[in-house]
């Protein structure tokens, strides 16, 4: 490459093999390796004071974006899980445990920042380092020092993934909660601590199928690794002068505490930014207006939000072609699609509030559904004949027809445009599984020994075991039998997802393809049965995920495998019993708010999450789709699947003829997924993140590239993090043990927050 010419203008000017896309699969050809990487929002715009063909050979084998952000060094003598480890790791499991839990009640939040850990740990590992005496404590059949000296950079990897895997919410949640909000049965503790662990457990195991094709690859760059391995570096200075290093720092504690501050205003205070419906201001008392405008039960159009819970550090993570791909989706979903229904009654849309994820009867009033099974959780024909079919509104109508095009789409994406991928890494995996990739960062992870596949394997055998347990003493109204094809076509969806949440940190829903499934098995059931084969189904993939993202933080940072691994099995051990006190502590304090009784004036509370799920338990488990589908307006949903195999069919096709014009960005899985979201409870945050989408993975990843890099992920893990402590705040101090409400004011409206009344009574 002349180094008079700009790189991006370079790959322009060269020919795009058509048998290679350049995406969604990251596998660049060899002139490109180092180059550019479009997925990642982009053409980058420094090739830096090194040209590429100075570089080593196992260098430049890493995709640029990694090596601007990783180091290419290690020191396999640092210690890893030591007795700091030990403490901070705890410490920090139990803080998000209690956060990610809380979160999952809420419509909308931030999930617990893994940066906030980062950044405190390192603090109290070198306050640690410099405080605890360098004694041995030797316990007999075991022997520690409490200070192995200075705070390494793999004791603090490995207490944030700890905290990952244990400081995160779990499927199982949806389960335990659903039987007890709606149904009022209350799941044993122990049966439903063992639960959790039991299908979280299982997709770890599932993490085995995915890592030889997942892992190992340089040019799977798992952006939300990339993301953590950023602020490690940062709080070092690696890489940086001093100067930077310390003006970098400086400024995440600005925004950290900015946001803290400022998100007692949207939350609690002034309600009124959380959602800024700029046309209700001309016309609040119109109906029309309302619908339109309003992002909390109305449309969102030309809506925006200052609360930084709507938006979140996605905004900063995932690459703009999949921002770009999501708005759209959101415009064609909530902004064309719903006004069409709601105005013209388009497939029954005048017939029930179409922002409402409810069941009705056919004359629009609430379903009766724990009238459909009897106290053995058997369905009760004679009562589905006295009601009728149940019936849900046009926007979750269309939410299902997409989940089945999602599913579909997802294999033959991978297949059309990832095929050579895959027959490559098996061909890799033939000579020496991961040692035969020869770039630098594989070169430094082989003197690591690897987790052996039989710890997998016995993961699986306890999980499996416990499970089926569980299933024959338990509430959990499923047929054995479904449960072990529920574990097969889980892990079926593996390797398919993971490529596409390695490039896009885009992950893909299964839940409505797995209830179909399950419906079609074991139609009439407890819908409480049909969303234990949706947990285990989705566990697999989701956890395998989670898993594969944590130990490619792990790879970036030359950490041992084995450490890795035990490092999550330690997370959830100290995670999951405080998932469940949390699921307790927020049944029984906000009860009324999920279970409809009362509405939450911010929509938070609303109890989203579970009444989406008990929805399509009852009509996949409970009514069945054989059922469901007699009725017309459920019949253009089976058009889904055709879509779903079409759709990237057309794009590979449009790629090839046109190669030039990125047809394979327009990622139909991606596109499909982001057309299920629900956005009834609130749909303001879309217009504001694709708006900072822009400014931070196009603007500045393309013009500001060399601040990008020092600053971009740095400000997402801080406005993240500061959100994320003044929720746990103002639930502790607002909203725990005794309920204090702010005073009504001007910005605090109990009638509309948003100033959105429509037409008065």
């Amino acid at each position: 490459m002349s180094s008079e010419k700009h790189p991006v203008e370079s790959v322009r000017d060269e020919k795009i093999p058509e048998d290679d896309p350049v995406a969604p699969i990251p596998h660049f050809p060899s002139e490109y390796k180092g180059d550019i990487k479009d997925e990642l929002g982009g053409l980058e715009a420094d090739a830096g004071s090194l040209e590429e063909e100075e570089l080593e050979e196992s260098i430049r084998l890493v995709p640029k974006i990694v090596r601007e952000l990783v180091s290419m060094d290690d020191d396999p003598t640092l210690p890893t899980v030591t007795f700091r480890y030990f403490v901070l790791s705890t410490i920090f499991i139990a803080l998000g445990a209690v956060i990610s839990q809380i979160a999952w009640f809420r419509t909308t939040s931030a999930s617990y920042s893994m940066f906030f850990v980062q950044i405190v740990s390192y603090w109290l590992g070198n306050i640690m380092a410099r405080t605890l005496p360098a004694k041995d404590v030797n316990l007999g059949f075991f022997k520690f020092s409490l200070n192995p000296g200075p705070f390494s950079i793999k004791e603090h990897v490995l207490i944030t993934l700890a905290a990952s895997a244990g400081a995160t919410s779990n499927l199982g949640e949806i389960i335990i909660s659903v039987k007890d909000i709606f149904y009022k049965e209350q799941m044993h503790p122990l049966a439903a601590i063992f639960l959790m662990w039991a299908t979280i457990w299982t997709g770890y195991s599932f993490a085995a199928i995915g890592r030889n094709f997942l892992l190992y690859d340089p040019d799977l760059i798992w952006p939300s690794a990339l993301m953590q391995t950023t602020l490690y570096r940062t709080l070092r200075g690696e890489g940086q002068s001093l100067d930077v290093s310390k003006k970098q720092i400086r400024i995440f504690w600005l925004v950290l505490a900015g946001v803290f501050f400022w998100t007692f205003l949207p939350e609690y205070a002034f309600p009124f930014t959380s959602s800024l419906a700029v046309l209700c201001w001309f016309a609040p008392h119109n109906d029309t207006v309302k619908f339109v405008s309003s992002g909390f039960g109305g449309m969102g159009f030309l809506n925006f939000t200052l609360n930084w819970s709507n938006i979140t550090s996605n905004i900063m993570v995932s690459p703009w072609w999949t921002q770009v791909i999501s708005f759209v989706a959101f415009v064609v979903s909530v902004w064309i699609l719903v006004p069409i229904a709601h105005f013209t009654g388009a497939w029954n849309g005048k017939a029930f509030p179409i922002m409402s994820n409810r069941l009705f009867m056919a004359n629009g009033t609430k379903y009766p559904f724990r009238e459909l099974t009897d106290e053995d959780g058997h369905f009760k024909q004679d009562t589905w004949e006295k009601y009728g079919n149940v019936y849900m509104s046009t926007y979750n109508l269309w939410g299902i027809f997409f989940g089945y095009a999602t599913f579909l789409s997802a294999f033959v994406q991978i297949f059309l445009f990832g095929r050579k991928k895959i027959w490559s890494t098996i061909q890799h995996l033939r000579q020496r599984k991961q040692h035969s990739f020869k770039d630098r960062l594989n070169v430094l992870m082989s003197a690591y020994d690897e987790v052996p596949l039989w710890w997998y394997i016995t993961l699986f055998i306890c999980c499996f075991s416990t499970m089926l347990i569980l299933i024959h003493t338990q509430d959990l109204y499923l047929p054995w039998w479904t449960y072990v094809i529920g574990v097969v076509l889980g892990g079926l969806t593996v390797v398919p997802m993971g490529f596409i949440y390695a490039i896009s940190a885009y992950q893909v829903s299964t839940g409505t393809w797995n209830e179909l499934i399950y419906g079609y098995m074991a139609p009439g059931t407890h819908p409480v049965g049909s969303l234990v084969y949706r947990v285990v189904a989705g566990q697999c993939w989701y956890r395998a995920q989670s898993i594969l993202l944590d130990q490619k933080i792990g790879h970036y940072m030359k950490v041992s495998p084995r450490a890795t691994f035990f490092s999550q099995l330690w997370g959830n051990l100290i995670g999951v019993p405080i998932n469940y006190a949390v699921i307790r502590w927020v049944i029984d304090t906000k009860r009324p708010y999920l279970d409809d009784t009362e509405k939450d004036p911010l929509g938070q509370w609303s109890g989203q999450a579970p009444q989406s799920y008990l929805n399509q338990g009852i009509q996949y488990g409970t009514v069945g789709p054989t059922r469901l589908f007699q009725d017309t307006i459920y019949g253009p949903l089976r058009w889904g699947f055709l879509l779903g195999v079409a759709a990237p069919v057309l794009m590979y096709l449009l790629h090839k003829r046109f190669p030039r014009a990125k047809f394979n960005l327009w990622h139909s899985t991606i596109f499909f997924s982001s057309m299920e979201n629900f956005y009834g409870n609130v749909s303001t945050g879309p217009l504001s993140s694709i708006i900072g989408g822009f400014v931070c993975m196009y603007y500045f990843f393309r013009y500001r590239h060399s601040t990008w890099v020092k600053y971009n992920y740095l400000i997402g893990a801080a406005a993240d993090t500061g959100l994320s402590l003044a929720i746990l705040a103002i639930f502790i101090f607002f909203g725990s043990a005794k309920i204090i409400q702010m005073p009504e004011w001007w910005g605090n409206d109990q009638e509309s927050v948003e100033k959105c009344y429509g037409s008065p009574n």
